[in-house]
């Protein structure tokens, strides 16, 4: 397998309240929710950067398409990371998640590796960190 992931696609249980977080709250760009013609189909695409995608789907029919149960989720399987290019944009980004209706679960702070970073959840309870570490380069 080459390692080329494109889309991270979330389960949501509320299409529309996650479409509002990502585009009117964080910003993300995106052509809003496509595929409501199809049973299990409905979805909201976000670009982010180099062609990867973020993608929201309802957790009910992302099972369904995967074949697998629909479980309780769970906040502590993964974290997204966001990395930016300074303290200053760490504290920026936790505060314009938190004026979309995040739950900051962990202040931005410096952290004993060296960088700075704090933890998010977004309305669906998936943890998103932002962090600045001194020590990767980032391209815009």
């Amino acid at each position: 397998m080459k390692p080329r992931i494109t889309v991270i696609t979330l389960g949501v249980d509320d299409l529309e309240r996650a479409l509002t977080f990502y585009r009117d709250g964080l910003g993300l760009p995106t052509e809003g929710i496509v595929g409501r013609e199809f049973e299990h189909g409905a979805v909201a695409f976000f670009d982010l950067q180099a062609g990867v995608k973020l993608a929201i789907w309802n957790r009910r029919d992302l099972a369904h398409e995967a074949k697998v149960p629909l479980t309780a989720p769970s906040v502590a399987e993964f974290t997204l990371g966001h990395n930016v290019g300074s303290k200053a944009e760490v504290d920026q980004v936790m505060e314009q998640a938190r004026r979309a209706g995040a739950v900051i679960t962990d202040p931005a702070h410096e952290a004993f590796w060296g960088g700075y970073s704090g933890h998010f959840q977004d309305p669906d309870g998936h943890l998103w960190e932002v962090v600045w570490n001194p020590l990767w380069e980032l391209e815009d």
